[in-house]
């Protein structure tokens, strides 16, 4: 079928959906992410899967939906997020996928997007998705004239056939895992109620996973069968939601937080979509203060540092912000996400001449590559600091990789290139250059 020859995406997803490619980007929050990755964790075990390579990527879009793409890449829509009313329902979502995956449902052909960073990821989903959908075979370069109809169809009559195996095996799954499925069916419910709608006011969610009354009967059936059907959540998961919702609508819809969190209401979840929602409207001198409560309330919480240091850096006091990453880089020194914040910080700190906190930059940027081996904006700082301390074979080979993962062959190839006539012959680093060539060779197609 080479409609879709290299994604590796649940077959139910949203390869079929039409997606504006304006209304998704990626954002990345480590909090929230490591929150996820907490709830989730359970699941993973049952499935026989390695919690630590699971990677949790959110997606800025109001679109209900989620997909699994490149690997263990676990992609959730802020518009599922914000639908769900506790992490039980999060975790019946990932319960249920992750039935796809053990099911086969998916689409084997995953070298393609082994070196492609999560925004690449996401805009070749969106691609095919809209290639798909409107039939257009421009969109996609592997998307031949009449694929549509095809793939839209064969889509519909497997997909049906996928959802309830997906459904029996995330109750199995939750039931192993001593969790109940009643978030699985409250979230089913829920969507449920736009089983009736026409298909263009349905959330992606429904349009993409075919639900019927009848699957949700028999998840019901099947979650009141279970031991733990009652068996609830650790109050801390409680918390943690609400403080992921809290920062959503902070970051994303500033203008709702007073609507939201009435004036009464001192949780610390109210706190942080205030504090969110005044840096995001520019109010330097609240948002800093809302920021220092935060920290003087939990000083050892290191997303509350990130918070303050993040809006210093915005607010154009980046050499302030330094030493405030560095309190949360201290806190929490597998964040690959926050230590590449404090790098950029000391980068622009250092302006050309700071040798050593440009060295100290570097070192801070290849531990967090280690833990975020998709990241081109790594790569570009990396590139840029060594720019600055003159160190050209490294600007090449960095920018290599960073095109590398942007799926920019041509740039990628001659950045490599270059760089094999800059480093030394033999070097870890000629050889890096080497393997950018040889992959680009080797995925001509």
């Amino acid at each position: 079928m080479k409609y879709i020859r290299f994604l590796i995406l649940c077959a139910a997803f949203t390869v079929f959906a039409a997606l504006p490619a304006h209304a998704q980007s990626v954002i990345r929050d480590t909090e929230i992410e490591n929150y996820m990755a907490e709830w989730f964790a359970p699941i993973f075990k049952a499935a026989g899967m390695d919690p630590s390579q699971v990677k949790i990527i959110i997606v800025q879009s109001p679109d209900v939906n989620a997909f699994v793409a490149g690997g263990s890449n676990i992609f959730f829509y802020t518009g599922l997020l914000e639908k769900t009313d506790g992490p039980d329902e999060l975790i019946g979502v990932m319960a249920h996928e992750l039935g796809h995956i053990a099911g086969g449902h998916l689409v084997r052909a995953r070298e393609a997007m082994e070196h492609a960073s999560y925004e690449s990821i996401l805009g070749m989903i969106i691609g095919i998705g809209a290639a798909l959908a409107t039939g257009e075979g421009a969109a996609s370069g592997t998307i031949g004239t009449g694929a549509s109809s095809m793939a839209q169809r064969k889509f519909l009559s497997t997909a049906r056939a996928y959802e309830a195996s997906a459904d029996q095996y995330a109750l199995t799954a939750l039931d192993r895992a001593g969790m109940s499925a009643k978030g699985l069916l409250t979230f089913m419910q829920k969507l449920g109620d736009q089983e009736a709608l026409p298909a263009s006011r349905q959330d992606e969610y429904v349009r993409t996973h075919p639900l019927t009354q009848t699957r949700i009967d028999s998840i019901a059936a099947g979650a009141a069968k279970s031991a733990h059907y009652n068996t609830p959540l650790p109050e801390d998961w409680i918390r943690q939601h609400k403080i992921m919702k809290a920062k959503l609508t902070g970051y994303i819809s500033p203008q709702q937080v007073p609507w939201v969190y009435n004036d009464s209401d001192k949780s610390v979840s109210a706190q942080t979509a205030r504090a969110l929602a005044a840096y995001r409207q520019n109010h330097v001198s609240q948002a800093l203060s809302l920021a220092d409560q935060l920290i003087a309330a939990a000083p050892n919480n290191p997303y509350n540092y990130e918070l303050k240091a993040q809006m210093l850096t915005d607010f154009g006091r980046v050499k302030e912000a330094v030493p405030v990453y560095q309190k949360a880089v201290d806190l929490e020194p597998k964040a690959g996400l926050i230590r590449t914040a404090l790098a950029h910080a000391q980068i622009e700190a250092a302006g050309q001449n700071n040798g050593p906190l440009l060295k100290k930059a570097i070192s801070n940027l290849e531990i967090a590559l280690r833990e975020e081996p998709r990241s081109a904006r790594i790569h570009r700082l990396l590139a840029t600091a060594y720019g600055r301390l003159g160190e050209d074979g490294q600007v090449r080979l960095h920018l290599a990789e960073e095109a590398l993962l942007q799926r920019k062959f041509p740039y990628a190839k001659s950045q490599a290139e270059a760089a094999l006539q800059k480093l030394p012959q033999g070097s870890r680093d000629w050889l890096k250059a080497k393997d950018v060539l040889a992959y680009i060779e080797n995925n001509k197609k």
